[in-house]
């Protein structure tokens, strides 16, 4: 699949874990199937932050992301997430999933203390598209390594294999910054500019974002698909509506343990998300409840078979 093919709606999936720690790879196929026939999603991301990419062993974000290259059966396209914090470690898994089809990498900077000088940030993701032969997608969300919109616009005008940004951190500032950077330098037609601001996907898509892949896209890739099929038809009030049910939902899913809190989203409208990987905590009883009432203001009934908010923190 071309650059074309990365837009809209792109759930970057959880990880269904089990009790012991294992994958559970059944339930992993169900919600791609679910996501993909019944949300109706543009495309698919795994082992990112939502789906805990950096617990993942090698072998593990290898099996999941050829799960989801099989149920997609080429209908969208597969993203896989990376989260390492040396070049070595990231070109090692990027080659590790580069034969199965996927559309791209998303790639975050080193998350661990010492941020890399701007040229050695350059040749880090330089090197990871080189080696792999994946396009590569600047996954923009680590704090103390963070690329600001200039040298984000200087590593896709110059550095062959980088295609796109999934600009997160809250910063919408910065996607505006991108997106006019972008089309100043001419490279709008062959860059991908990705929202993950969870909180402002409405002005996110009327900005002429790409698309975006953010938690709660996977949380209610519905409402999400809604959003963006609104804003694309010219439909303002609409989409304002999703956006203030959708502020509403995120303001109750964004905690330390946010993809605990998408799991107890996903439980509520009846699909399967697993447990979360220790330590971190599945939803406790407030947050379930905060999450059960945000969703009653969703704009539709969740579907039948759905389970109470007290339930949706249990394992």
């Amino acid at each position: 699949m071309g650059i074309d093919s990365i837009h809209g709606i792109i759930p970057p999936m959880v990880t269904p874990f089990r009790a012991d720690g294992s994958i559970d790879e059944q339930a992993h196929r169900a919600d791609v199937r679910h996501l993909v026939e019944t949300a109706g999603v543009h495309g698919l991301a795994v082992c990112g932050s939502t789906g805990e990419g950096h617990t993942l062993t090698l072998e593990e974000t290898r099996r999941i992301t050829a799960w989801t290259v099989e149920e997609v059966r080429g209908r969208v396209p597969v993203i896989a997430g990376i989260i390492t914090d040396s070049t070595q470690s990231a070109v090692e898994r990027a080659c590790a999933v580069a034969d199965l089809g996927i559309a791209a990498l998303q790639v975050t900077p080193v998350h661990y203390l010492f941020r890399p000088d701007d040229d050695s940030m350059a040749r880090h993701f330089e090197t990871i598209a080189a080696k792999s032969r994946v396009p590569v997608i600047i996954y923009n969300v680590i704090p103390w390594a963070y690329l600001m919109p200039p040298l984000l616009v200087r590593i896709l005008r110059d550095v062959p294999g980088v295609i796109g940004v999934k600009q997160s951190a809250s910063d919408m500032k910065a996607l505006a910054d991108l997106l006019l950077l972008v089309e100043e330098e001419g490279i709008a037609d062959r860059v991908r500019i990705l929202s993950a601001v969870d909180a402002l996907l409405y002005p996110s898509f009327a900005l002429h974002a790409h698309g975006a892949v953010a938690a709660i896209l996977t949380a209610v890739p519905e409402w999400c698909v809604a959003l963006w099929n609104a804003v694309n038809a010219g439909d303002h009030a609409a989409a304002l509506d999703l956006h203030r049910r959708l502020l509403r939902l995120w303001d109750a899913l964004d905690a330390p343990n946010l993809p605990a809190n998408v799991r107890t989203a996903m439980r509520l409208r009846g699909r399967e998300g697993g447990l979360p990987r220790p330590p971190m905590p599945p939803s406790n009883p407030v947050q379930a409840d905060r999450i059960h009432r945000a969703l009653e203001h969703g704009p539709a009934a969740p579907p039948p078979g759905t389970i109470s908010a007290g339930a949706a923190s249990e394992p």
